[in-house]
């Protein structure tokens, strides 16, 4: 036998040891963020750290990030919680969204008016590269492209 074969599976074992993404970074990448013009590139942040998809909870800002094999971190509520309202306000929401997305407002204003307008959460899916919002009733309001 050549000392090659007495050499430990070095893939195999980076394989099991991968750490997954942490609150931590998730919230370093997070802080780089300063209206929705940032958005795209915090995406790819946390892609890159292993996210493969989460969601956002309009109520108390509390998100839940997952990753493969079932793994998921959760960020803490990080406001009192609001209430949002029943029925949803498409259009009125639609463009509100396009002026926080043009870096008008900034995320605690954009969060009110979503429960303003009736969108009770977010989902984002990195291998679509989507982002979804949802009304109380679990409907999707809006379906968006995330640019990369």
């Amino acid at each position: 036998m050549t000392a090659a074969f007495n050499q430990p599976n070095l893939f195999h074992q980076s394989h099991k040891t991968k750490r997954m993404f942490t609150v931590e970074q998730i919230k370093s990448a997070h802080s780089l963020v300063q209206s929705g013009a940032d958005f795209p590139n915090f995406i790819q942040t946390i892609k890159q750290l292993g996210v493969t998809h989460y969601e956002t909870y309009v109520a108390d800002g509390h998100i839940d990030y997952h990753g493969a094999n079932a793994y998921s971190v959760t960020v803490p509520a990080k406001y009192e919680p609001m209430s949002i309202k029943d029925i949803p306000q498409i259009e009125v929401f639609k463009s509100e969204l396009i002026a926080h997305q043009q870096g008008k407002t900034n995320f605690l204003t954009f969060i009110q008016m979503c429960a303003n307008t009736g969108i009770e959460k977010w989902a984002i899916c990195m291998d679509q590269m989507t982002c979804i919002y949802f009304d109380k009733a679990g409907n999707e309001v809006l379906v968006e492209k995330i640019p990369e």
